[in-house]
């Protein structure tokens, strides 16, 4: 699994429609992307974004970076969007997890 996490803060004053119809679109294509396994967004009080999302392989998250479409709003988000961001990858995270089973 290739792990990437994806925290950013928005500009003030930018165009919420156009920048909600651009994250969608781009969650729907991840979503068709080989390698793609699942993504999820929260959003902080103070505004702060942190989008999860989780890949087969390293070579499935750069086919996704370098992906035309997606490249065209990467480029749209640098300029029009965001504030400032912060992505985070690393390969075969150290995951630990817990699953209650009731008796």
């Amino acid at each position: 699994m290739f792990l990437v996490v994806f925290r950013n803060r928005k500009r003030a004053g930018i165009d919420a429609a156009a920048y909600a119809a651009d994250a969608e679109r781009m969650e729907v294509l991840a979503s068709t992307q080989p390698g793609f396994l699942s993504f999820k967004s929260y959003q902080a009080e103070d505004g702060e974004v942190v989008a999860i999302s989780e890949w087969a392989s390293e070579a499935a998250v750069h086919a996704w970076g370098s992906h035309p479409e997606h490249a065209v709003i990467q480029q749209r988000g640098r300029g029009e969007y965001y504030e400032e961001y912060t992505l985070f990858s690393c390969v075969e995270p150290r995951v630990h997890q817990f699953e209650r089973r009731e008796p």
